[in-house]
């Protein structure tokens, strides 16, 4: 009740905001948690309505709250559906639209539970003795699946006892035959994420895949888009890479069909294609199926391309394979003869239409970031969107483009609040007379004829972009707020500029790159006068992280002071302590032993004779990608050659900072480090 008078309070404020606006403060990383999370939305089968998950911060909790809300496909009725302490996520329709299946944590575990749409007390479906996750239901809407962790052959309740037996266990030592033994934030224990299937009514799971030793969805992000029901409701097709002992270096996820009874072993249907392929999405007619393909085995960041097929025993065919950017969703128009899609393009995510049969590409919608579609709604594409002044809300478009409506404003309040910093895009020439794009934000109460010290921040994938994207970890706002001026340059490798862009850093992670962040530096500076290069710091985080450290020894005299998150020392050791071995592989063209030049080309532990730069490391303790030792050894480095330098290290946090607290204390302890050589 408490939270449902909270809600309804905000509410309130979002109608009047315009009466608060003058009490207003520069953005600060409160602000980054004042903001409500919307999430994965859903559109109602009939096209009025579209359910998502709004996530809430409590601060005192230390924790997110999550829970499903509707709002009418015109932006209208916006609504509540459920209230509870417990997370309430991953909501999704049923066939004829009268129900709301999702995942709840409200009985002690995550389940499945259902409500009605037209109001009602939510029911609990699954009560099994391990967590269930990832719903959807069938389209005659017979059936659910769901995802739950079992021992490959084993079922949930085998599963259930083995872990009891484990947790009697006085012992606890594991053992381990292969790789993973760890992934991303987590140990393994031999449990594989299982697709199961059970009857919309109640009964005993099925597991469709238990002859496997795979993950569907795929660790640690996948989700219910990586599995989905064929349109006669008997099958169920997902993504899962088979690989066995290879898998801590093999990209080779394929597409898999499985009866619905499990009465068969599932078959895989892209066996020709070595590389990624996923995200199965059948036409609205049931009569092709579309998916993402990569063709490059072993690169995680090659472009996905559009592929379809008639269902069942249609040839796989790339519908736009002159489309130079790589597709990150897939919702069919109801006549199967368009697809709608996302993309990074140019420093946004844009949507794009394409036309399945001539593969023609349009622009929908191109400023701002887009991350999901959640359907078409008469001529209408319904999607959610952030920039860099607003989180994500909901918007729809005409089929054109030319008029883009905004459906919800459960931020408004929070934006009003809070004084932002003005972006604007720029461009340059970079490495290899390449044009390069970069974003700037201007500081809050920005004064022209003021000298502001600069934040040059260095995004980390190395296939990433720091694009018009609200983001909630390395936002650039909180530096505006903090009266810096913030540089962010989408050097070689990153996306968004064609594949050849983002290929370019494989073999150079410290020449091209480095090269266009010392360009864009300096067009930075040329082109706004109001920055002071000689109060600038620079800040980075996993690829970002080893640039900071790359920079300390090859442009030791240009910034005032480094933030190094996450960042390998060492290239050549850290390939022996990640998990993830496709991934380096990829990038240095093979593994130390193969081609040791490689890993010592642009390797930072070989340059620390040249430090001087005071830095901040920061790393957290389960981050099993860039492993804690590389935070260690660097700040080790630092405090043997006498330069100023501070460690901050999260116990509980993995490659990212994600509890509320250690949130707040990550900014603060940011700020006052380069407040404290910048000002």
């Amino acid at each position: 009740m408490r939270r449902t008078v909270f809600v309804l309070a905000i509410l309130a404020l979002i109608t009047t905001f315009p009466a608060i606006a003058a009490e207003t403060h520069p953005f600060g990383v409160q602000d980054i948690w004042a903001m409500k999370r919307v999430s994965d939305p859903q559109l109602s089968p009939d096209g009025k309505a579209v359910l998502f998950t709004l996530r809430t911060n409590d601060l005192a909790a230390n924790k997110g709250l999550n829970d499903l809300w509707l709002v009418g496909s015109d932006g209208t009725g916006l609504r509540q559906l459920t209230s509870h302490p417990a997370a309430d996520t991953s909501g999704r329709w049923s066939a004829d639209g009268r129900w709301i299946w999702f995942v709840s944590s409200r009985s002690g575990s995550s389940q499945i539970w259902k409500m009605p749409i037209d109001g009602g007390e939510a029911t609990q479906v699954t009560r099994l003795p391990i967590d269930a996750s990832n719903v959807i239901a069938s389209p005659d809407g017979t059936l659910i699946a769901f995802s739950a962790e079992v021992f490959p052959g084993t079922s949930i309740d085998e599963t259930a006892k083995k872990l009891a037996e484990r947790a009697a266990n006085k012992a606890t030592g594991r053992s381990y035959d292969s790789l993973f033994f760890r992934h991303w934030d987590t140990w393994m224990d031999g449990r594989r994420s299982h697709v199961f299937v059970m009857s919309a009514s109640g009964g005993e799971p099925v597991d469709v895949m238990k002859a496997m030793d795979a993950d569907a969805p795929s660790k640690p992000f996948g989700g219910s888009e990586e599995f989905m029901f064929t349109p006669d409701s008997k099958a169920v097709v997902f993504t899962a890479r088979d690989m066995g002992r290879e898998e801590a270096w093999s990209t080779n996820f394929d597409l898999f069909v499985a009866p619905a009874d499990g009465s068969t072993a599932p078959k895989n249907l892209t066996a020709e294609n070595e590389a990624w392929d996923t995200r199965p999405v059948f036409s609205k007619d049931g009569r092709q199926l579309a998916y993402l393909a990569m063709a490059r085995p072993g690169f995680e960041a090659d472009r996905y391309a559009l592929m379809v097929r008639s269902w069942p025993d249609g040839k796989a065919r790339e519908i736009a394979p002159k489309w130079d950017r790589s597709a990150e969703a897939i919702s069919w128009s109801s006549d199967g003869r368009t697809i709608y899609t996302i993309a990074t393009n140019l420093g946004h995510q844009s949507l794009f239409a394409v036309d399945v049969a001539t593969g023609k590409v349009t622009t929908i919608v191109e400023k701002g970031w887009i991350g999901s579609i959640a359907g078409l709604s008469g001529n209408r594409v319904i999607f959610d969107m952030d920039h860099l002044k607003s989180p994500v809300e909901l918007y729809s478009t005409t089929l054109d483009g030319k008029t883009v409506k905004q459906l919800t404003s459960v931020n408004a309040a929070e934006i009003a609040a809070a004084r932002w910093g003005e972006p604007e895009q720029f461009s340059f020439k970079g490495a290899h007379g390449d044009t390069v794009y970069a974003w700037i934000v201007k500081p809050v109460d920005f004064d022209p004829a003021r000298k502001y010290p600069l934040a040059f921040l260095i995004h980390g994938g190395p296939q990433g972009s720091m694009s018009n994207h609200f983001h909630y970890r390395w936002n650039p706002q909180f530096y505006a707020g903090a009266g810096y001026v913030a540089v962010m340059v989408d050097f070689h490798g990153s996306t968004g500029y064609g594949q050849a862009f983002t290929d370019a850093i494989r073999g150079d992670w410290g020449g091209a790159p480095l090269e266009d962040l010392q360009k864009g530096f300096d067009a930075a500076v040329a082109k706004y006068p109001f920055i002071n290069p000689d109060r600038a710091v620079a800040l980075g985080a996993s690829y970002g992280g080893y640039m900071i450290n790359w920079i300390a020894g090859q442009w030791p005299d240009r910034f005032r002071a480094l933030v190094s998150h996450d960042g390998n020392l060492d290239e050549r050791f850290a390939y022996f302590d990640t998990e993830e071995l496709w991934f380096p592989e990829w990038e240095h063209h093979g593994t130390p032993w193969e081609n040791p030049a490689a890993y010592a080309k642009h390797n930072p532990i070989d340059h620390v004779s040249k430090w001087k730069t005071p830095m901040l490391v920061v790393h957290g303790g389960l981050d099993f990608r860039v492993v804690e030792t590389q935070g260690m050894a660097t700040f080790t480095t630092l405090q043997r050659r006498g330069i100023p330098s501070r460690f901050l290290y999260f116990p509980d946090e993995n490659h990212w900072v994600l509890k509320p607290a250690n949130s707040i204390l990550w900014h603060n302890e940011v700020l006052a480090w380069i407040d404290k050589w910048a000002k």
